[in-house]
């Protein structure tokens, strides 16, 4: 099915998808596509595979330049950047790579920045039960660079506080003094 739209989209712009280049260009595409959006696919509890531990820990746990891609919802283009998460743990710390994970499955989907950034708080939240979680993302959109108004050095941050992060105006310029 894929394959199909992709031939016809290479149709659609006025290339010959029988051409030698692009005879099995409908087929990458489609793989490709199905690896970049892998994240629906995936659920929060697999990935984390019970790798929450029991930790008297209960200082920040903060995790920065988590490289990520994903695709624009609106153009289908890549944006790509880098994630900086922290949290407060209350008696429990999760397994330092399922965070990155965590950023892969949602990043892998299409997104807008916004929502990626809430989507990820949202989980590590979930999974640790912490007492609060920061997230800061910075990214640049192909959409931006290569169409419209063509900004090639533009970049774009976001962030999400949730619990003490937000109500805590000390532990907020904490993570933020730590990524900066």
């Amino acid at each position: 099915m894929l394959e199909d739209a992709y031939s016809q989209l290479i149709s659609g712009i006025g290339e010959d998808p029988e051409r030698p280049g692009l005879t099995n260009t409908p087929q990458r595409a489609a793989k490709a596509l199905r690896y970049l959006t892998q994240g629906y696919q995936q659920s929060l509890d697999t990935l984390v595979n019970h790798a929450i531990f029991p930790s008297s820990t209960d200082e920040m746990v903060l995790v920065k330049d988590i490289e990520f891609y994903s695709l624009c919802e609106h153009h289908l283009l890549p944006f790509f950047g880098k994630a900086h998460i922290a949290y407060l743990p209350s008696g429990k710390v999760i397994g330092l790579s399922k965070i990155a994970r965590i950023v892969d499955m949602f990043a892998r989907r299409l997104q807008i920045q916004e929502e990626l950034t809430r989507e990820i708080a949202e989980a590590i939240l979930t999974v640790t039960e912490a007492r609060g979680v920061g997230v800061v993302l910075e990214a640049r959109h192909l959409c931006m660079m290569m169409r419209g108004v063509e900004k090639q050095a533009s970049s774009m941050k976001t962030s999400v506080m949730l619990g003490g992060f937000r109500n805590d105006g000390r532990t907020r310029d904490e993570f933020l003094s730590l990524i900066a």
